[in-house]
């Protein structure tokens, strides 16, 4: 469906169900270079199974207009005008890695607003190497491919998000092109990188949050390795929130790389 958030046109998949306000809500927020349909399993299982979603695509990214955000807290921002726009009182939010940092500082600064926060393929600081940041900008397509190389733990995930035997990688390098493609006058790839690059709020949103904190992390994760999660996990502890962590054995992308262990971690930690 289509919200108008900010005077523009924003678009969120809702996992082919109508949208109902009185029911809990789900918002998850893609990665640099991502849309909505990364979600696909898991928001149709949960549209399925009493929850609305809305799977955004961020301002100036594919379906959505307006402009792109070029900072995690001009992008959480966005977040609070989307729920407002929804007519939602609550939500949960799920991120994936610059989503992750996006959903995090959009939950400190919602407070009760926020029933749980789902970080997945996260990191914290979460720094660009200078040779990447680089690439995207001036060969993006050089960049794509290092992103698409690092992120992969499998080419073929057995099953996965979109049917067994998917071929991940391929269709990885199919979206980054689509969404790169879809602002002509912007470069989301590198400003959503920059983005992450810059982000220093991280600590001071953990410490300010309300709600229970759900980390997702890939084992073999090399674009946010498992041990770059652990400072904002101890900060998470140390300020008594209710914390659970979750390490599959894959790469960057849990969504379509074990979707259904992805999707199952999801909606356990939504019935606490």
């Amino acid at each position: 469906m289509y919200l108008t958030v900010n005077g523009a046109s924003t678009y969120c998949y809702t996992g082919g169900k109508a949208f109902d306000a009185a029911k809990p809500t789900v918002v998850f927020i893609h990665g640099v270079l991502n849309d909505h349909s990364v979600w696909i399993l898991q928001t149709r299982y949960l549209a399925n199974h009493g929850f609305n979603v809305l799977a955004v695509d961020l301002p100036g990214h594919c379906k959505s207009g307006g402009e792109a955000p070029s900072s995690v807290e001009e992008a959480a921002d966005f977040i609070a005008a989307l729920l407002d726009a929804a007519g939602v009182p609550s939500a949960a939010l799920v991120g994936h890695s610059w989503g992750s940092l996006i959903a995090l500082e959009a939950a400190s600064r919602l407070k009760d607003r926020v029933s749980h926060l789902v970080l997945v393929g996260t990191a914290y600081p979460m720094k660009v190497s200078p040779a990447l940041i680089e690439a995207s900008l001036n060969e993006p397509m050089k960049a794509l491919t290092m992103v698409n190389v690092f992120s992969r733990s499998t080419l073929a995930a057995p099953p996965s998000a979109l049917g067994p035997g998917t071929w991940v990688y391929g269709a990885s390098m199919a979206l980054g092109k689509r969404v790169l493609a879809s602002n002509p006058k912007v470069n989301v790839f590198h400003r959503g990188f920059v983005a992450c690059d810059r982000y220093a709020g991280g600590e001071a949103a953990m410490a300010a949050l309300t709600c229970p904190v759900l980390f997702l992390l890939g084992g073999v994760d090399q674009m946010t390795q498992p041990k770059a999660a652990q400072g904002l996990i101890k900060a998470a502890q140390a300020a008594g929130k209710a914390v659970q962590v979750v390490t599959l054995p894959v790469g960057h992308h849990q969504m379509t790389e074990t979707p259904d262990l992805t999707l199952f971690a999801i909606r356990d930690f939504l019935k606490r």
